[in-house]
């Protein structure tokens, strides 16, 4: 069971970074005039997108290990459920960058760098709360 925890939260940091780092991509393009300088950073953004993803699968199927082992425990506490609740919307904007990426890539994005400064700190605050409900274990 250790294990299988400390290789989920490492994948976990995996693909944090990459839910931290892309959205400031998304600023550095949008806020951006040179043509050269927006396309190698819709590259970047597209590298980086491909790269983190399998960080993110990687990280649920281990979560859904720990919860299998011992699904009494989990599925009766209620932190648990918040967690996860936390973590499907994280899915979500995962797969939502994935859709900014494929704009930019396309040239087709019209969000300017202050939309995507905003956008930028969602993963921050659903980190804090996935922590501090998984350390603290309310209910």
């Amino acid at each position: 069971m250790l294990w299988l925890k400390a290789f989920h939260i490492v994948f976990v940091v995996c693909w944090f970074a990459g839910l931290f780092y892309l959205p400031r991509i998304f600023v550095y393009y949008a806020a951006s005039e040179h043509p050269e300088t927006r396309r190698q950073l819709a590259i970047m953004a597209r590298r980086l997108y491909r790269f983190v993803t399998p960080f993110m699968l990687i990280a649920i199927v281990l979560g859904l290990a720990m919860i299998a082992l011992h699904p009494d425990y989990y599925l009766q506490a209620g932190w648990m459920w918040l967690k996860l609740a936390g973590v499907t919307f994280l899915v979500f904007y995962h797969l939502q960058c994935g859709r900014y990426v494929q704009a930019i890539n396309a040239d087709s994005d019209h969000h300017g760098h202050v939309f995507y400064r905003f956008f930028n700190e969602i993963p921050v605050l659903f980190l804090f709360a996935i922590v501090l409900l998984v350390v603290l274990k309310p209910w």
